[in-house]
């Protein structure tokens, strides 16, 4: 059996470390300070807390989990701790081991981190490799034909007919290269079981073409829609 996942404790947190990295990785490499000048914030969507980092020869990103909305303003950082295979940056980084399985488009996990902040509290982050020269849909969206807008819903196919769920399909999740489409940021999201009903396609969809409009428009959004939705309805299970 091929080792996915390498576990490490040490200085009270606890590590999830690909066997690629074996030996180099510490609690350190979460802390972006650590990293000074080979830490560069990410500006792009998302609420902070993620940053592009040079490790060597490696390009990774480093995120941390960070709350929204109103609960961010009583704990920004911290979230409940229900058991370990529950922690947010663990289960990310096992569901994108699966996916790299699976041969669908994603960056590769590097490693995940947490620390508990009380026995009912936990901070955490995760490292992964960059997807280097490519950018969000968000800033490309105008110039996309519609051969490219079928080409991604093709893409968003094949992770639904992989029954991957991922709880928030937008477009600054969804990265571009010379034609190709990756799906960033996994929180929350997971493997759906077979038989399950298919309203999450449908729910998953529709986030994301809500998102098209809040970022390009409605009028956008309803040019491209067609074409998109052409690619996605011819797409097959791979």
């Amino acid at each position: 059996m091929v080792e996915s996942e390498i576990c490490i404790r040490e200085s009270g947190s606890a590590m999830l470390i690909h066997p690629g990295y074996r030996g180099r990785v510490t609690a350190d490499w979460f802390d972006a300070s650590y990293w000074g000048d080979k830490a560069q914030p990410v500006n792009s969507g998302g609420r902070g807390g993620a940053w592009f980092v040079r490790a060597g020869e490696d390009r990774l990103v480093l995120r941390e989990y960070r709350r929204g909305g109103l609960m961010a303003r009583v704990a920004q950082y911290a979230y409940a701790y229900v058991g370990e295979s529950d922690v947010r940056s663990f289960a990310e980084f096992r569901l994108l081991n699966t996916l790299v399985t699976l041969g669908l488009p994603v960056p590769r996990p590097v490693a995940a981190w947490y620390r508990k902040l009380s026995p009912v509290q936990y901070r955490a982050a995760i490292m992964i490799e960059q997807l280097e020269d490519t950018v969000p849909l968000a800033e490309l969206i105008l110039t996309l034909d519609s051969e490219a807008w079928e080409s991604l819903g093709t893409t968003i196919r094949r992770f639904h007919d992989a029954g991957v769920m991922h709880a928030d399909l937008n477009c600054f999740n969804v990265l571009v290269r010379s034609g190709e489409y990756f799906l960033i940021d996994f929180d929350k999201s997971r493997l759906m079981k077979d038989g399950a009903s298919a309203r999450w396609k449908a729910a998953n969809l529709e986030r994301f073409s809500r998102s098209l409009a809040k970022v390009a428009g409605q009028q956008v959004r309803e040019q491209v829609w067609d074409s998109f939705m052409n690619g996605y309805n011819r797409g097959m299970a791979t």
